[in-house]
This record gives structure tokens, C-alpha cells and sequence, in this order.
């Protein structure tokens, strides 16, 4: 769920679910405006920031809008508002036409042609490279321009502060307030050999012994700490990976590359070996029933100006990645 801010607050229930009086009353545009702001961002204080209002206004505009449809569209929570079935589905209807008014608004009708700034955006090399950039390729032809640093979450956060990312796809939840991120995709690991060395480990013994079964059997991984490799361990076979790497890639497609050719053995994330587990070049060692999972997620600075080109880019993201 997004990182929210403390102070954002709802509309009761209560108030929010009665019928309202002129069902076909045209909605207010800064109503809109405002109830997009909070939807995006995550909290009242958060859209309060982006369009310069005071956090009681914010609050009182949302009522207002709610009342007037007679539906509940955000639930109070610790860390600030998360949007109902009836918010997420407004927002699909007016997000598009008021980016647009936006950008005309902005622009102003006499001004110049202005060439919108590239969408910068950075992430896991492997899950831009397979999923990302396929996904957002369409963007194109609407005039998005983009900017891709590739490279661990880690070293990648300070760009994000620092405002040099728009977008971060982040392989770990950000806790705290300097963020607001919203989850993207669920990834599932999985242990895979190639078949020569599943025949040689012997069918059914990782099922039947555990991790017992595959003590000395070379292991190969992107980073000496093992890290997907250690939480597969704990999680399946509930103990601690003590073994070394044989090989280390600082990518995960070149860790399948060296498990295909036989040199060992590999936790990887299903999505990017999946080509190769239907074709049989590589075959899970194990199909437990409570697999390790780890959660993708989209960040942004909470308060970022709402360029709309960059709105399209995180539309697209969330769109597409539940079929990754």
C-alpha cells in the first residue's frame, strides 16, 4: 500500500453515502482537480502541497464531492487515505481530460509550443528490460519521452530524493514519508537447474530432504550476499544459506544464461525465466505450495509537480503490471 501521510483524513462514511439532493448536478471542476490530487498522492496534506491550498480546504472540497455523489471515495488510515472502488473508478474518467485542461491551462492559449521535459525513470535493470520499456513502448507515439537509469533500488534512492527520478520501481517497500509508493507487481522465485543437473541431484530428493539435497551443488547468484538465494532458503526450507557463490552476475539475465549452460543452480524470479521453464532449458528443483514472493513497488516524491506526461507513464505502469 502507498507510503501516506499521517494527517490525511476522510469524510465520514455517515456523511459520504447519503443520496444527494441534484443527482445530475454538474460536478465542479476544482472539485475534480482536487479529489485527482488526493487520489494520486495518497493524503489530503499531500494534494494540499501540490496545489497550493491549506489541508482544512482540501478536506472540505472532498466532503463536498462526496457529498454531491453520495459515495464514500477514500477510508482514513494511519498514514493517510487510501482510495474506495468508487474513487479509482472516477479517477480512470477524469484523469485524462483534466491532465489535458492542465496542460492547455498551463500553457496558455497565445504561448509558445512547448516540448514536454523526458520522463526520467529508473529500476531494476532485468524488469525494465523485459516488462517495463514493452509496456510503456505505445507512449510513444503520444509524445512521451523517456529517460531509463537502470541499477539497484539502493543506489538508486538518492535520485529519487534528490528529485533526478520521476518514477522508481523499487524491489523493496520505502518506509517514511520522503516517499509515496504504490505497489506494482508481485514477483514469485522460484529454484531452477538445468536438466542435466536436476538428473544429477535426483528427482523428487529436494521435495523428500530439503536443503540437505543440494549442499555442494555450485550455486550462482547476482550479488556475493545471495540475497533472493538466502530468502528462499529461510522461507521453503526454513534455514540459514550458508553456501558461497560459484558464479556472480550483477544481472539476473546472465545468471540464467550460466544455469542454462549447467554451471548450477539458481533462485530467480519466474517472470524473467519463464520462456525458459515452458521450453524446458531450465526446470523448477521444487513447487512448494507457499513460494517466496516479494512485491514490486512504484515511487515517487510525494508533492511532485503533476507533469502529465509522467502521469501517463505511472498510469500505464499500473495498468499493466498485473499481467507481468
Amino acid at each position: 500500500m502507498p507510503h501516506r501521510d499521517s494527517n490525511g483524513t476522510s469524510a465520514s462514511a455517515g456523511s459520504a453515502r447519503r443520496t444527494p439532493s441534484h443527482p445530475h448536478t454538474p460536478l465542479d471542476l476544482s472539485l475534480l482537480r482536487t479529489f485527482l490530487a488526493v487520489h494520486r498522492s495518497g493524503s489530503f496534506t499531500g494534494a494540499a502541497r501540490l496545489l497550493g491550498l491549506s489541508q482544512p480546504t482540501v478536506t472540505t472540497q472532498i466532503r463536498s464531492l462526496e457529498q454531491q455523489l453520495g459515495r464514500e471515495l477514500f477510508e482514513r488510515r494511519p498514514r493517510g487515505v487510501v482510495p474506495t472502488s468508487v474513487a479509482d473508478e472516477l479517477a480512470t474518467q477524469v484523469a485524462a481530460p483534466l491532465d489535458a485542461l492542465a496542460t492547455v491551462v498551463d500553457r496558455g492559449p497565445l504561448a509558445a509550443e512547448k516540448r514536454p521535459d523526458p520522463v526520467h525513470l529508473a529500476g531494476p535493470a532485468e524488469l525494465m528490460c523485459t516488462r517495463v520499456l514493452p509496456a510503456l513502448a505505445p507512449l510513444t507515439d503520444r509524445g512521451v519521452r523517456l529517460r531509463v537509469t537502470m541499477g539497484l533500488t539502493d543506489d538508486l534512492l538518492d535520485g529519487l530524493r534528490g528529485g533526478r527520478f520521476d518514477l522508481l520501481i523499487s524491489t523493496m517497500r520505502l518506509r517514511g514519508r520522503t516517499f509515496s509508493a504504490v505497489p506494482l507487481a508481485d514477483e514469485e522465485f522460484v529454484l531452477v537447474a538445468a536438466p542435466q543437473w536436476a538428473e544429477r541431484i535426483g528427482p523428487q530428493r529436494v521435495a523428500a530432504e530439503g536443503a540437505a539435497a543440494l549442499r555442494g551443488v555450485p550455486l550462482i547468484a547476482y550479488a556475493d550476499d545471495l540475497p533472493i538465494a538466502r530468502r528462499y532458503w529461510w522461507h521453503v526450507f526454513g534455514e540459514r544459506l550458508t553456501e558461497q557463490a560459484a558464479i556472480t552476475v550483477p544481472d539476473l539475465r546472465g545468471v540464467i544464461s550460466a544455469v542454462a549452460a549447467g554451471a548450477g543452480i539458481s533462485v530467480l524470479p519466474r517472470y524473467l525465466c519463464l520462456a525458459e521453464l515452458v521450453s524446458g532449458t531450465l526446470v523448477p528443483l521444487l513447487l512448494p505450495e507457499d513460494p517466496p514472493i516479494n512485491t514490486i513497488y512504484l515511487a515517487q516524491r510525494p508533492g511532485a509537480p503533476g507533469d502529465p506526461h509522467v502521469v501517463l507513464v505511472r498510469d500505464r505502469l499500473l495498468r499493466s503490471a498485473p499481467s507481468w
